[in-house]
């Protein structure tokens, strides 16, 4: 049985492709278009209308080429897919096309310029990064953000993309499931992820998923293959998370999200010596933090012994047994925010609450 692998769109080789071969941009004619159907007409509308704020990003690294290569050689060693956000020039794309890079390339439809952009900031953990273009053309296209909150399984989609580094490539598909949990590039699970069977390939990461009304609904991320290529299955962040992320690194150039003020080391080992069943073993506490001002206390050493203090159970309602659970439970607060928190001391449940605040 072949095995099932998830693959983030945006390889490496692929983007060689675009060296040897030329491809037309996306153009429209005046053609009778009386004989197409409705549903062909909304597709071909939502193209036409969303084609130029589709971008293909390079990302350039400098490799060294010999062992007296000391500068190294700028050569292109990724590419993806990304859309325009504003007119003052930021484009959207996934964290994985951009990481590792120290230097981006942007062009657009029908037109061969290369655009430098500059990082702007990123959030790994949900596969998102900006871009800011160091001299824009004169004319940006912004693509129109809509919402993912009210999506219907069976709704239309369309992806547009560079798959395989064929620039501004269109597919269309449905809404296949909603809230789909699936591993990012930091091993920790992006939530509320779009199900689309529209074709997404390698190349296509960091492009729009839009709607029949041409708006925003996801950037197309990961696909679930056996064989790297799409099999149906693709997987897009929403856009109410993008919404949420992205202006926060325009104006920070990193999310700003509520932290415990804890340190969690060698947990399951722990757990496992000591028969621990379940929860999150405080290792350490930063003093001036919300579990600290909660009176938390974390576990002590002597010599060779350990001292188990007190013990993470919940955070909110949301029950926590490692890193990731409290990751996802920590998503659902802002910094001022209160939460209820459930723990265990020498044996007894205990609860209290926390007040978010921002920790550097």
């Amino acid at each position: 049985m072949n095995r099932v692998k998830l693959f983030l769109p945006a390889v490496i080789t692929f983007f060689i492709i675009s060296f040897f071969i030329t491809f037309n941009r996306i153009s429209y004619s005046n053609q009778d278009s009386q004989k197409l159907l409705e549903t062909e007409k909304n597709t071909i509308e939502v193209v036409k209308n969303n084609v130029d704020s589709v971008v293909f990003v390079s990302n350039i690294q400098r490799v060294s080429r010999g062992f007296l290569d000391l500068e190294g050689q700028e050569v292109p060693t990724g590419a993806g897919s990304g859309f325009v956000w504003d007119e003052q020039g930021h484009i959207v794309t996934n964290y994985h096309v951009i990481q590792g890079g120290g230097k981006f390339s942007i062009s657009f439809n029908r037109d061969k310029t290369q655009y430098e952009a500059v990082l702007v900031g990123d959030e790994a953990y949900k596969d998102i990064a900006v871009l800011k273009l160091v001299k824009p053309p004169k004319k940006l296209h912004p693509i129109k953000v809509g919402s993912s909150k009210n999506l219907l399984v069976g709704q239309k989609t369309i992806a547009i993309g560079n798959p395989y580094g064929l620039d501004h490539t269109v597919t269309q598909g449905i809404v296949s499931a909603l809230d789909r949990s699936i591993k990012g590039v930091t091993g920790i699970s992006i939530n509320d992820m779009i199900q689309t069977d529209a074709a997404i390939n390698p190349g296509n990461s960091g492009g729009p998923l839009l709607n029949s009304n041409g708006e925003l609904i996801g950037m197309n991320t990961v696909i679930y293959s056996t064989s790297g290529g799409s099999a149906g299955v693709g997987f897009s962040v929403p856009v109410d998370t993008i919404n949420n992320i992205v202006p926060q690194l325009i104006k920070h150039g990193q999310v700003i999200r509520p932290k415990l003020g804890i340190a969690m080391k060698f947990n399951e080992q722990i757990k496992y010596r000591y028969g621990i069943k379940k929860g999150v073993v405080i290792w350490s506490i930063a003093e001036g933090g919300p579990i600290a001002k909660a009176g938390l206390k974390g576990l002590t050493q002597d010599n060779n012994s350990i001292y188990i203090g007190d013990i993470l159970l919940k955070i909110g309602d949301v029950e926590v047994n490692n890193y990731e659970d409290i990751y996802h439970a920590l998503d659902k607060f802002k910094i001022g925010d209160t939460a209820n928190i459930t723990y265990l001391r020498d044996g007894k449940t205990k609860e209290t609450t926390i007040k978010f605040i921002q920790i550097d």
